[in-house]
């Protein structure tokens, strides 16, 4: 199930989630790597300086998390704070623990390579999509059948209007208006 994309609707969640993880549930453990792990990896890399270094942290987060999820009080911290502050301690344990060896500065680092788009563009994006699918449903079946068809199977006018028995005109008229419907519904609700 994906994520809420709205942010007091994504930070309930993620509470809820890490309640069920405090409760020893797997699943939940599992969707909680998934909703957190970019961030909390990117806090470990920060901090640690070497991406093994970081993941192996990491690693040592969700133990953690998995142990003390019960300890998790909503009202005190949201779930992400109380999450990074666990990473930035192991990251900043696992600093100390190497001693006085030479390290790159903190701006030298390399920037996190995470080909996932941020939440924000995923939001934006699946809004965008209902919003769509929205319009979409709103049109006259004939033309929200045309456009489907068009558009999502790659048919042409000609092919169009030979499946449907209509003329070429006509099934161009067609997806013209329902195009021009679903621009108007698209840009009116958003």
């Amino acid at each position: 199930m994906p994520a809420p994309t709205d942010p007091v609707a994504a930070r309930a969640h993620l509470t809820e989630v890490l309640m069920r993880t405090g409760a020893a549930d797997r699943s939940a453990l599992a969707e909680l790597y998934r909703l957190t792990s970019s961030k909390l990896f990117g806090i470990c890399l920060r901090i640690c300086g070497e991406r093994q270094a970081a993941e192996d942290v990491l690693q040592e987060v969700y133990l953690t998390v998995w142990k003390r999820a019960g300890t998790f009080e909503p009202g005190r911290a949201s779930p992400i704070t109380w999450l990074a502050t666990i990473a930035r301690n192991r990251a900043i344990d696992w600093h100390r623990a190497r001693g006085n060896r030479a390290s790159i500065p903190i701006d030298d680092a390399p920037d996190i390579a995470d080909d996932r788009p941020i939440a924000s563009e995923t939001m934006i994006v699946d809004d965008e999509s209902r919003r769509l699918h929205l319009c979409l449903d709103a049109l006259e079946d004939r033309q929200r059948l045309a456009i489907r068809t068009a558009f999502f199977d790659g048919l042409t006018y000609a092919e169009l209007a030979d499946r449907q028995g209509v003329p070429l005109g006509t099934m161009k008229s067609w997806v013209r208006r329902g195009l021009q419907r679903l621009k108007e519904c698209v840009s009116h609700d958003g």
